[in-house]
């Protein structure tokens, strides 16, 4: 007889409160099976419950939102039906997950050491060894730089990759049967995402975990899923084989989505020369940058002084003209994000110059002043931390508008409906919280925020990391109309080299906070004089493939 499925969903749905007395389907009677040791792929646009089903998983709803009907059996558990006292065994050593934004998973008062080192003494996961010696073996697994230093690290001292691979050791602790990985690499540059999708992969062999990954990407999905699900409103638009589902799509839905995935363009007019001679709108010479060495990290730091931490951005000197764009790129804690906080203000004590418009930028953002602040903003990676959870989508993107302009109430409302509409979102989305949105529809809020204020200088932080590819697109060409329109600058960090080709007119690899190649985007990308930089363009080209030949193989 056929083995019993190990996850089974019968018609569930879940709704969300949208008002005193109306409800919106996030999860509309969907029904599926999954065998033990299975990986299946939860693909659709933002906002098309992907997320919330993810989550249902672990039993857990966001605030607002219930479970109106259906069953969802795990190992022939009703999860649903579970008491308190049996989901906290359930949660972690049957079934773990990775969630979308790491920041928001982590605790920001401990140490990585402390979150990991809880998780194992609670699973009495240690396995004969000390609860330290298994986080560092975890931490190491995850191909981290210096796994005895990141352990006595704080969240915010990782860069957004790292803490996504905390994330993932944390659900590893106890080696569930189930793991739920919830857009697990949009964090991560083409290298790490390789190594850390190996890493699960080798887990799954090993232990027959079973998997469910929830991607906007469809190379990922198309390397590590045998089976995808497309999801559109709610509902199971196509459920099949990924080789068939992406070969030979039934629905229009699901045409739009293959079609959209991005191919990385090594040749691209730049304007650069155009504006040879024009002053720059964002200047550094020779910026250098440390981190301070976490307090408490040596109890005799006096008798024994801590050696120097090496540098975070080391020698950096770059320009941008007005009115273009510079991508910058690495691997996760090479000093992307670190570039663009000092531009912001949001840490100091750096050497070297920053010049904005040609005057010095120094200092943390409260120093500066108002019209300064204005001019400069900074589109966070994680937008789950960088909204106020207390606001509503209206006083998030309204409060710039009167605060930098002095306009009404009423102005500041019709212009925030304007923006949301420039990034696809409707007026409805005005009496939201942000814990009411998806990470995509998060992210286009931070996105209209940001444009709020009309800025000259958008530093651009990983902002498409959250975005399905048709969504991704929409942005995208909204972001190089506003160029257009205002002259705006951006700096723009990513690890996805197709998005960086086509809105990057220069491109600056930095590793280990050091530039490896720094030049117009046609040169860097077609002649990259050195090996990180080839490395990265080889890595981006072997995930590329998997679809390629996922899809040759079928047709064949």
């Amino acid at each position: 007889m056929p083995a019993p499925p190990h996850i089974e969903v019968r018609d569930l749905k879940l709704v969300y409160k949208t008002g005193p007395k109306t409800e919106t389907a996030a999860v509309d009677t969907v029904s599926f099976s999954i065998g033990k040791g299975d990986t299946l792929g939860i693909v659709g646009e933002s906002g098309c419950g992907k997320s919330s089903l993810a989550r249902v998983f672990l039993a857990y709803t966001r605030p607002g939102a219930r479970i109106a009907g259906g069953s969802l059996r795990v190992a022939g558990l009703d999860v649903l039906k579970l008491r308190p006292d049996q989901l906290l065994d359930y949660r972690g050593r049957q079934a773990a997950m990775v969630s979308q934004n790491p920041l928001s998973s982590l605790t920001p008062h401990l140490t990585i050491g402390q979150h990991l080192v809880e998780l194992i003494r609670l699973h009495k996961a240690a396995g004969g060894r000390t609860s330290k010696e298994k986080a560092l073996e975890l931490l190491a697994a995850m191909e981290l730089p210096d796994p005895a230093n990141i352990y006595d690290r704080y969240p915010h001292q990782l860069s957004g990759g790292q803490r996504q691979r905390v994330v993932i050791a944390a659900a590893l602790v106890a080696e569930p049967e189930l793991i739920i990985l919830d857009e697990p690499t949009t964090a991560l540059d083409k290298t790490v995402e390789s190594q850390v999708l190996d890493l699960v992969s080798r887990l799954q062999k090993r232990t027959g975990t079973t998997l469910i990954y929830v991607s906007h990407d469809l190379n990922v999905i198309a390397r590590m899923c045998e089976r995808v699900l497309v999801m559109k409103d709610g509902k199971v638009l196509e459920d099949g084989p990924t080789s068939e589902v992406f070969t030979h799509p039934k629905t229009d839905y699901a045409r739009t989505l293959i079609a959209a995935i991005p191919k990385l363009q090594t040749s691209k007019p730049s304007n650069v020369t155009s504006l040879h001679g024009q002053s720059a709108a964002l200047s550094i010479e020779n910026l250098d940058f440390s981190y301070a060495r976490p307090p408490g990290w040596n109890p005799l730091r006096r008798l024994f002084p801590a050696p120097a931490l090496p540098p975070t951005l080391a020698d950096i000197s770059l320009s941008v003209p007005s009115g273009t764009t510079l991508g910058v790129v690495g691997e996760s804690g090479s000093g992307k994000s670190t570039l663009a906080a000092l531009v912001a203000g949001l840490v100091a004590g750096n050497s070297g110059e920053i010049r904005f418009d040609g005057r010095p930028l120094s200092g943390l953002a409260p120093q500066r002043d108002r019209e300064l602040r204005r001019r400069v903003q900074m589109i966070f990676q994680d937008p789950a931390s960088s909204l106020n959870p207390q606001h509503t989508v209206e006083q998030i993107i309204a409060r710039p508008l009167q605060i930098f302009f002095g306009i009404t109430r009423a102005a500041a409302r019709d212009r925030t409906v304007e923006l949301l509409a420039e990034l696809g979102l409707g007026s409805t989305f005005l009496s939201r919280s942000p814990r009411q949105l998806s990470g995509g529809q998060q992210q286009r809020v931070a996105i209209a925020r940001a444009f709020a204020g009309k800025p000259d200088l958008v530093l651009c932080d990983e902002v498409t990391s959250a975005l399905d590819v048709t969504v991704q697109a929409s942005v995208l060409n909204v972001m190089k109309r506003l160029q257009r329109e205002y002259g705006t600058t951006y700096l723009f960090i990513s690890h996805d080299l197709p998005v960086v080709a086509e809105m990057s007119d220069q491109i600056l690899v930095l590793e280990k906070g050091r530039i490896r190649d720094y030049g117009e985007t046609a040169a860097v990308l077609s002649a990259p004089s050195s090996d990180y930089t080839r490395n990265l363009l080889a890595a981006f080209a072997t995930a590329s493939q998997q679809l390629a030949h996922r899809t040759l193989k079928h047709a064949s």
